[in-house]
């Protein structure tokens, strides 16, 4: 049972530098993941690009062959469905975008809460915390099938 001098005594609160320090660390983290947001992207867009234009260059030598009767080129089809399924695979940037900024988010809010906890307000008026996303996980996959692709 809580005696009634615990009731009143404040909440303890965490070493300034210390907190200083672990917020230091999460806006760090976050920074990160907002880097490897943009080089995921980038990278994407690049492997999609030319996978898409060897996809193209594939469908023009499918329908040459055609032009040939008697040729049959089970290879090149079979190429053809590679490149496709490397497409389909390179949208799961979609999904790793989408969980990179929900934890980035995550992070902030932690941050900012953190930092609102252990220095106050200040002057100015109640310090600004970002909220925290309400849904634990924006992402459900956790592997990549064909078929299984879920864009928003």
């Amino acid at each position: 049972m809580l005696s009634a001098e615990s009731a009143d005594a404040p909440p303890e609160r965490m070493p300034l530098l210390a907190a200083a320090e672990v917020q230091d660390d999460l806006l760090v983290a976050s920074n990160d993941l907002d880097r490897l947001h943009r080089l995921l992207g980038d990278a994407s867009e690049s492997l999609i690009g030319h996978f898409s234009a060897a996809a193209g260059e594939l469908r023009e030598l499918l329908r040459l062959s055609a032009d040939r009767p008697g040729l049959d080129l089970p290879q090149l089809h079979r190429t053809m469905e590679h490149v496709a399924g490397a497409i389909t695979a390179m949208q799961f940037q979609d999904l790793a975008s989408q969980l990179i900024a929900h934890t980035g988010h995550r992070l902030r809010g932690c941050a900012d809460r953190l930092a609102r906890e252990a220095m106050g307000d200040d002057e100015d008026g109640p310090a600004v915390v970002e909220s925290v996303p309400l849904r634990p996980n924006p992402v459900t996959q956790d592997e990549m099938d064909a078929g299984s692709i879920e864009l928003f």
